[in-house]
């Protein structure tokens, strides 16, 4: 393995089988886990049973059908876009070096994209499993809430957190989630792919090159694309921040309180913010879920699927990325709990700089809840058509 700051702990034997890295928010049996945080580590004791969403994982280990190579790094307490931990360290864009890897599960893309892991689990409560991907050329699948069961993972905000997959190919997060959901593959088998898609442009500053990627790639895939306003978008971020806050604060805020905490500043700040959110706005925020999923039925009637991008712009560099909006695409899949996949795209070469000519945008498809399956297959036909550009 690399050495590239991914991982926090690295396993003893190596074991055979598909190559699965985990996310150190996740509990293995007889391991602590730090959520990339000294102040968790503090106080960490290794756990007493695997979370419940590694059964499947486990049981193909005792087959010799997969191997846990590792726990990967994070941002700390998994709050935060840019991946980047004073701690633990930063991983290393497999991209480029002076990039962000994206966060929270940065180290979970960085151990895929790097090669130093077959798929890897991570956890996206605001964009933490597709912002990663993004960043770093990736794959990456959120889950529909509720979907994959998140006992035995540290939690952030519990009516935001999923776990879900990062990989190099839809097809390998198919076989991520089949280890998660073992029947997912042959679910999939049985599901059809949505045949029409609602392009969205959100009112957030884009770059230019990456809505010509997200278009032109699916302009190759020869679907039915129909141009969609949403008006929507904006109120249903705001309400996943409201959300995302409040709950982060409650979940962690004893880690800020006790005595000579290790908890990083800059997420001591963030972690406060929470603090200040009113229990009338906590509620309004989580009573937005199922309001908005009435309201954009009558959507979901005439198209498969929305897509947009997976970040506003191509992944900015470390000096930058603490001031990039990384999560405007992301947040609002989160409130609604849909399934979103993340994918990486090439920028058409009208659109491309010499700067960043090596770096792939990102699409992001999303489904309505419980339509996991039909989005992944939608995902194999987008990156078809990508690696034919």
């Amino acid at each position: 393995m690399s050495d590239n700051a991914a991982f926090v702990s690295r396993s003893a034997s190596t074991g055979s089988g598909l190559r699965v890295a985990v996310k150190d928010l996740i509990d293995i049996a007889g391991s602590i886990t730090t959520a990339g945080c000294r102040q968790v580590e503090r106080t960490a004791v290794p756990a007493a049973t695997d979370a419940a969403c590694l059964a499947g994982i486990m049981s193909a280990r005792e087959r010799g059908a997969a191997q846990i190579v590792g726990k990967t790094n994070l941002h700390e307490l998994a709050f935060g876009v840019t991946g980047i931990n004073p701690a633990y360290g930063t991983p290393v864009n497999p991209l480029d070096a002076s990039r962000v890897p994206g966060g929270s599960s940065s180290g979970s893309a960085v151990a895929v994209g790097s090669g130093d892991a077959d798929v890897a689990l991570g956890s996206d409560t605001g964009g933490s499993v597709r912002i990663p991907a993004a960043c770093c050329g990736v794959a990456g699948l959120k889950t529909t809430w509720g979907r994959i069961d998140v006992q035995g993972c540290w939690p952030l905000s519990p009516f935001l957190d999923t776990i879900g997959p990062l990989a190099r190919s839809v097809a390998d997060i198919v076989t991520a989630m089949d280890l998660l959901e073992p029947g997912f593959k042959a679910s999939v088998a049985r599901s059809s792919t949505p045949a029409v898609v609602g392009r969205i442009r959100p009112a957030v500053d884009t770059d230019p090159a990456v809505d010509a990627a997200v278009d032109a790639a699916l302009q190759m895939t020869g679907l039915d694309v129909v141009e969609l306003e949403s008006p929507w978008w904006q109120l249903l971020q705001e309400e996943c921040l409201t959300v995302l806050l409040a709950e982060a604060w409650e979940a962690n805020r004893h880690l800020v309180e006790a005595e000579h905490s290790l908890v990083d500043e800059a997420t001591r700040r963030r972690l406060a913010a929470g603090a200040l959110v009113s229990a009338p706005a906590l509620l309004q925020g989580r009573r937005q879920r199922a309001r908005f999923l009435e309201v954009l039925a009558p959507l979901f009637e005439r198209v498969g699927a929305l897509v947009l991008p997976s970040i506003p712009g191509l992944t900015p560099t470390l000096e930058d990325g603490p001031a990039v909006a990384l999560g405007a695409f992301t947040r609002p899949g989160n409130l609604l709990g849909t399934p979103s996949l993340s994918l990486p795209v090439p920028v058409p070469r009208s659109h491309r700089r010499a700067a960043t000519a090596h770096l792939p945008a990102s699409i992001q498809l999303m489904a309505l809840p419980g339509n996991d399956e039909q989005l992944v297959r939608l995902g194999a036909v987008v990156e078809a058509a990508a690696s034919a550009a």
